[in-house]
């Protein structure tokens, strides 16, 4: 896919998947794989403020983009954000106190579209439920950008929360048939016909495009299969960081010295993606010249998140104004610094997809926002995102 961001998450959503899982939320796998990406990214947009905001929004480019609809069409959007408003997600589960509790609720509560920013929201138990990091494990946007089926992502969604522990356990036939979306359908009460069009094909899909393998294993009951199981181990061709592409950031000299520092190859290129090299860099210099710190590590990360470093001199008098070019690349930083981390991705990868010359992708993945070959290309996006941006400042020709 054009990736989208996983080391940029925060709080919960960087855990792995969960150890065993204790809990389960069926949502009706009738979704088009289209509405199944959908209900992704606006989880995964949600996700950090889930129980905290009644609402949440996200502009609908930066939506597009996410589940690789690069349309115009609305049309098509708007339906599928009401084919989540119609479908139910029903829990049945035990409680901390460990009593049973069932509940039901439409998957999103309601859904607009105004002003190109799609707001959403989901009902408050179901906003819960899906919080809760036992019952909801991290689907990673990367990978189900690559599914062309839906009834293969439904069953990476349904094994990939089993990933640690191995083995999906059994299912039943009945509850299999409604998680891939097929149940009341007479033709798939035969298991040939639904091991020949449905767990085949999409058993194949995931271990083809995913990183997991399954291997399907059914149990009879009489002369019959009653129920179904999936043994889970890792893609070892199809790791999660070797979906990303952090080559740009990692050929820059930041990268190099907060490697040599010990940071992380992904905690680095999110420092990156984030912040900016020229920032990054002014922080290392920063930290470096320090004494008697015991930890450089976290000397930089105190400074990266709290944003302190050398004092900015006191301006001089009468400074003259800044040149035009410098205001708008200041402004156009301070746009994108104030974006969260997934729409920065998002602006960014969107940005790449409408560079068609090579020397400009190459000048952009190495500079970033500050790429000097793509500055004009550059301020048209960022005019065109945010039209009063560059209020007040001379046009480019000036």
């Amino acid at each position: 896919m054009d990736d989208i961001p996983r080391e940029q998450l925060t709080g919960a959503l960087r855990r792995g998947a969960v150890k065993k899982h204790v809990a389960a939320i069926h949502v009706s796998g009738k979704l088009t794989l289209l509405q199944r990406k959908l209900s992704n990214v606006l989880l995964l947009n949600a996700y950090d403020t889930l129980t905290s905001r009644p609402r949440h929004q996200i502009d609908a480019r930066t939506l597009c983009l996410m589940i690789g609809y690069n349309s115009n069409d609305m049309d098509t959007l708007k339906q599928s954000l009401r084919g989540l408003a119609e479908t139910v997600a029903e829990w049945d589960m035990l409680d901390e106190k460990g009593q049973q509790e069932w509940g039901v609720s439409s998957l999103l509560s309601y859904a607009k579209l105004k002003g190109g920013i799609c707001e959403y929201a989901y009902s408050p138990a179901l906003a819960e439920k899906l919080h809760d990091p036992k019952v909801f494990a991290l689907i990673n946007l990367n990978i189900q950008r690559r599914f062309t089926s839906g009834h293969a992502l439904a069953l990476y969604e349904n094994c990939y929360r089993f990933v640690r522990t191995g083995s999906t356990g059994w299912w039943p036939l009945d509850l299999f048939r409604r998680l891939m979306g097929v149940d009341g359908s007479a033709y798939y009460e035969s298991f040939k016909h639904l091991n020949a069009k449905i767990i085949k094909p999409a058993v194949d899909e995931v271990n083809r495009s995913s990183n997991i393998l399954l291997t399907p294993e059914t149990r009879k009951q009489g002369r019959g299969v009653s129920d179904i199981r999936f043994r889970i181990r890792e893609n070892p061709q199809l790791a999660i960081l070797d979906l990303d592409d952090g080559e740009g950031v990692r050929h820059g000299g930041a990268y190099a010295r907060l490697r040599a520092l010990g940071v992380s190859d992904r905690l680095a290129r999110q420092w990156l993606n984030a912040h900016g090299e020229d920032q990054v860099l002014e922080k290392l210099d920063y930290v470096e010249s320090r004494k008697n710190v015991k930890s450089k590590l976290g000397y930089l990360t105190a400074a990266l998140e709290g944003d302190f470093g050398p004092a900015e001199p006191a301006p001089r008098p009468e400074e003259p104004a800044p040149h035009p070019r410098a205001e708008r690349l200041r402004r156009i930083l301070a746009a994108v610094k104030a974006r969260t981390p997934t729409q920065r991705d998002a602006d960014r990868r969107l940005f790449l997809s409408q560079l068609s010359d090579p020397s400009l992708r190459a000048d952009f993945e190495k500079h970033g926002w500050m790429s000097p070959l793509a500055s004009a290309r550059i301020l048209a996006f960022w005019q065109e995102l945010s039209p009063e941006l560059m209020a007040g400042v001379p046009p480019e020709d000036s």
